[in-house]
């Protein structure tokens, strides 16, 4: 079992009490903004281990009486089909699992609003998509000098060009698929409405990362800045809480050079601000969870190391620019680690150098680093699954899980019926294949019921996976990096 860093029962009191806190600071209408992701927040649950992803979720269910969900997503990214790195999904797809994921929890979504709105065919057909299935889209749009030009944003060709979305219960949560959806902007917008409307409301923010009252440095705040490379987010000291306590607290770019807009937003609803910094509107409490930095320190570090991957082998793709990769090498020599550090890299690359070919490793959860290499029979990522349920279940090595009779079968299948030019069995395949062999085989049975136990383990692969592989490999819930190159030199790989 791996060591745990972060108290999750103590977090969910702890967030619970504080958010019906801030909810009394202001009468009969708040402005949640929820930063991250709040269902399966696995990046949270990586760096903190103990953390568990739903946990903002269950939160949310303790109010969802007067609980109503507005969910935001950038026109920009539904343009250019950005993904959700963690779920391999698209931003404007998840935003239907998201609402389905509301749903059955019996939380209110009232709305979706396109931010940045652009007019394009594609972003036009997913609204009318939307609106097809019953939900109600709103339009936000770009505001020339936001968000320094203050005097125009908060005027009718400012907020005043959004359309108003329309609310019906007293707590709006304000999320979205991803970073850089323009939450606060939707929240910020929605207050200026209200005033017009005679509507008092409040603002607040539930943002997990940075968390504000851990070093500028801390490897947790380095790591969310490597999560969000990509929009150039950088984490700084608040000036502003700085010289109104005294204080050093982090905060980052964003929600600082927004907060001069925040703060003449609410002088012109309440004739003052209730609030002297960005990180005043805050209710983050992470960082009074962390009960063991050593480790939380640790896993951080090695969540620094994934996005280098991650973002190599994207740029090998053509999804992504050099400045990026550049970006993480730099956070990495700032948390003093390198490629090194994670075990599993050595131990496949050299598997593939003593073979000559594509190889994995995976790290069990007492540290042991287990091996796989490409066969005739196996690819390199299902040899090492086998070998390490082999491992868990304490199955002799040279004992065959799967009749190698039966992997010939399924290769003739593959091949000669199927049409593929691969041979090899893709990881869920081989898992298809030794369910089989356990219903007759008693060592197959003990390795598969070992599964579970691979369940956020550190997986690396000598070479970039195929999909099929890469899917599985997420469902099961490796943490899985990649040399960034392919097994072959053609330009199509599937």
């Amino acid at each position: 079992m791996k060591a745990i860093g972060f108290d999750n029962e103590k977090y969910v009191t702890m967030q619970s009490e504080h958010i019906r806190e801030r909810i009394g600071h202001f009468g009969g209408k708040l402005y949640l903004e929820f930063g991250g992701k709040l269902f399966d927040d696995y990046h949270a649950s990586r760096v903190l281990p103990g953390f568990h992803p739903d946990s903002k979720i269950k939160m949310l269910t303790q109010l969802k009486d007067d609980v109503e969900v507005v969910i935001a997503i950038n026109a920009g990214d539904i343009e250019k089909n950005k993904v959700r790195g963690d779920l391999g999904i698209t931003y404007d797809m998840d935003v239907l699992r998201l609402i389905d994921a509301f749903h059955g929890c019996g939380l209110y979504v009232g709305s979706v609003v396109l931010t940045r709105y652009s007019a394009s065919e594609s972003v036009a057909a997913y609204q009318k998509k939307l609106e097809a299935l019953g939900i109600k889209v709103y339009r936000h749009y770009t505001i020339p000098g936001y968000p320094s030009n203050v005097s125009l944003i908060i005027s009718d060709d400012g907020y005043g060009k959004n359309e108003y979305i329309e609310t019906k219960r007293p707590l709006v949560v304000v999320t979205a698929p991803g970073p850089g959806s323009g939450k606060m902007a939707v929240c910020l917008s929605q207050l200026y409405h209200e005033n017009i409307r005679g509507i008092k409301a409040g603002y607040a923010k539930f943002e997990t990362f940075p968390i504000w009252n851990l070093p500028l440095q801390h490897p947790v705040n380095l790591a969310y800045e490597a999560a969000t490379a990509d929009l150039n987010d950088m984490n700084m000291i608040d000036p502003f809480h700085l010289e109104a306590y005294g204080e050093t607290t982090v905060n980052y770019n964003r929600d600082v050079e927004v907060f001069p807009v925040l703060n003449a937003i609410f002088k012109q609803i309440y004739g003052d601000s209730p609030y002297k910094s960005p990180t005043d509107m805050g209710v983050n409490m992470a960082g009074n969870c962390i009960v063991d930095d050593d480790v939380v320190q640790a896993a951080a570090k090695q969540e620094i190391i994934r996005r280098y991957y991650s973002e190599r082998c994207s740029l090998r793709k053509g999804m992504s620019e050099e400045r990026m990769v550049d970006k993480i090498e730099l956070l990495m020599n700032k948390a003093g680690i390198t490629i090194s550090d994670r075990p599993v890299v050595a131990a496949a690359g050299m598997k593939a150098e003593v073979t000559g070919l594509p190889a994995a490793a995976i790290e069990l959860p007492d540290g042991t680093v287990v091996t796989g290499k490409t066969s005739d029979l196996m690819g390199a990522s299902s040899a090492m699954l086998l070998n390490a349920l082999k491992v868990l279940a304490g199955v002799d090595d040279a004992t065959d899980l799967i009749a190698p009779s039966v992997v010939e079968l399924i290769q003739r299948l593959k091949v000669e019926h199927l049409g593929n030019h691969n041979p090899h069995m893709h990881i869920n395949e081989t898992l298809i294949a030794l369910t089989f062999s356990a219903a007759s085989n008693p060592e197959a049975k003990k390795a598969l019921d070992c599964l579970d136990e691979l369940r956020d383990c550190e997986m690396h692969s000598t070479v970039i996976l195929s999909p099929v592989d890469e899917n599985t490999c997420r469902k099961l819930k490796f943490n899985l990096t990649c040399e960034p190159k392919y097994q072959t030199k053609k330009l199509y790989h599937n």
